[in-house]
């Protein structure tokens, strides 16, 4: 269970930073709504699966994941700047994310 509240503080905050970019340094309503409660939920999320995961590997995961998500975002729908640099940069932030939870592994 802990996995999916992990998961659905990832999507959150994902949904929250992605808001974040159209609501114009918080200049429309909607978008800055959106984002306060984005956040609001994913860290409400975050904190329940902390209660049964450590915080090293929650945050983590949470953190690597938002981080690939959104630049992959950026590049793939926002028209960011795509170049092999960055690609390699999302792929060393996943497997940061990869080497930091084999320990918990064991």
């Amino acid at each position: 269970m802990a996995y999916v509240t992990l998961a659905g503080a990832i999507l959150s905050e994902i949904l929250a930073t992605t808001s974040m970019k159209y609501s114009h340094g918080f200049s429309r309503l909607w978008p800055s709504l959106g984002t306060a409660v984005g956040y609001v939920v994913a860290f409400a999320l975050l904190a329940q699966t902390l209660k049964s995961m450590s915080v090293g590997t929650a945050y983590a995961i949470w953190s690597g994941a938002g981080t690939a998500v959104i630049a992959a975002i950026g590049m793939v729908f926002l028209g960011e700047s795509t170049s092999t640099l960055k690609i390699l940069g999302v792929l060393l932030v996943i497997a940061g994310v990869v080497v930091l939870n084999l320990d918990g592994a064991h």
